[in-house]
């Protein structure tokens, strides 16, 4: 007897609906604890891929591969939201499906979106103090720290239409690996359906917004250690973008486009594109032939 362990696409589509109403049922204090389990699973992935890598990006030559070493690790993060338990803000623009379908209203969806982003934030934010507090950004004489601080620099350099479309690209496959995780019936399979996608936005270097959430106020963090900064600017980080690395930059340099461009990426071209091919388009088409027996 042959087990199909896959949803086909109109299966998922209707999965998220079903998954979206029961994310928007729960009480906003698990919402927001569950977005503070999320938040620190991605912090620790963040954490974990910037240990195995840095090195590698410090050179130009080694630096694609520092992307794709970094990318093989990041997934675990996503593993654990989905398997574990947790609620990421990323994940959940795929809401809008059960929206779309009215059984979701617009307000829960917001609901939703609200604690479950300020869960992450808690969630991140606190791994990232513990990091710095550690003593690990010290790993590889310093370089470890140096480069934390380097790409959070980078990140709140980024222009505002930077920013955005590399966080729509980000959350385009991040909501594929959550859709084709869904589709799966089994933990090898989620996991699978999980890896690649993750991998891929990764390796391309887009933008996470609960990621950054680490990545950013990690290098803040670090900026109050002299020793790092000295091995910052020793890997050609000016004092220029030094100082523009601040709380307020990471705000509205880097959260607040990013943040619009996950949602576009995955509410826009995963939720609604599926949502308006599976679900819309094959119910009229049950209507119509309904129509036509109850007319024969």
């Amino acid at each position: 007897m042959n087990i199909i362990n896959i949803l086909k696409p109109n299966e998922i589509a209707n999965e998220t609906v079903e998954i979206g109403i029961k994310k928007t049922n729960r009480p906003a204090i698990k919402m927001f604890l569950l977005g503070i389990l999320a938040g620190a699973f991605i912090a620790f992935a963040s954490e974990g891929s910037n240990m195995a890598a840095f090195n590698l990006f410090a050179k130009a030559e080694t630096y694609g591969l520092g992307k794709v070493l970094s990318g093989a690790i990041f997934g675990t993060g996503l593993m654990l939201v989905i398997l574990a338990g947790g609620e990421l803000f990323t994940g959940n623009t795929l809401i809008m499906t059960g929206v779309l379908e009215k059984k979701i209203k617009v307000s829960a969806m917001l609901k939703n979106w609200f604690f479950v982003y300020l869960g992450n934030f808690v969630g991140a934010v606190f791994i990232a103090f513990l990091i710095n507090q550690s003593g690990l950004l010290n790993s590889g004489a310093n370089q470890l720290g140096a480069m934390t601080i380097k790409i959070a620099s980078y990140k709140v350099g980024l222009s505002f239409g930077q920013a955005f479309i590399l966080g729509v690209m980000c959350n385009w496959l991040v909501c594929l690996a959550v859709w084709m995780a869904y589709g799966a019936k089994d933990m090898t399979g989620k996991i699978f359906a999980m890896f690649f996608p993750i991998w891929l936005f990764v390796t391309s270097g887009f933008e996470h917004s609960i990621a950054n959430m680490y990545y950013i106020p990690a290098g803040i963090m670090a900026k109050g250690n002299s020793a790092l900064i000295n091995a910052a600017n020793l890997l050609g980080l000016t004092p220029e973008k030094l100082n523009a690395l601040t709380w307020k930059a990471f705000f509205t340099k880097n959260l607040l486009p990013v943040t619009l461009g996950n949602i576009i990426g995955g509410g826009v071209f995963v939720a609604v594109i599926y949502w308006y091919v599976y679900i819309r388009d094959e119910k009229k088409s049950k209507n119509k032939e309904d129509e036509m027996y109850s007319k024969a």
